[in-house]
């Protein structure tokens, strides 16, 4: 097993035994789908501090965010992270990377990835946290 994937299942586990919920768990907060503008909406989440959770295409931001931080935590190759499909097990609306890849690449040509704009600090603190960077 992928030493990013044994993390992550560690800390999913632990999260069972201490009861500790997600912190965004989406049960409990209103959802705004807007599959019309995937490309749009990411990229705002990646510029600007975003207070709605606009889906699909958070689900695409933080995947990307992922495949990033696991590519370079992990010396992992970005476009398979993307492509995996338990990368973000949590999140009834991520797409794999082959199920998508005008819409990914769509967002990731027009990206300047900046770990300090946006909604990206907040997506970077759950990152570390799910996968125990920091704490090993």
């Amino acid at each position: 097993m992928q030493q990013w994937k044994a993390r992550q299942n560690a800390s999913q586990l632990t999260a069972q035994i201490t009861g500790k919920q997600h912190r965004d768990d989406l049960t409990d907060v209103e959802v705004l789908w807007r599959p019309d503008n995937i490309v749009e909406d990411a990229l705002r989440h990646f510029n600007e501090r975003v207070d709605e959770w606009i889906y699909p295409a958070k689900s695409y931001f933080v995947a990307i965010c992922y495949a990033q931080w696991i590519s370079e935590e992990f010396n992992e190759n970005f476009i398979e992270v993307l492509n995996d499909p338990d990368l973000l097990p949590d999140d009834p609306y991520y797409i794999p990377y082959t199920l998508a890849p005008g819409t990914y690449d769509s967002i990731i040509e027009q990206l300047v990835f900046d770990d300090r704009a946006g909604m990206v600090p907040d997506v970077k603190e759950y990152f570390d946290e799910e996968f125990l960077i920091g704490q090993l």
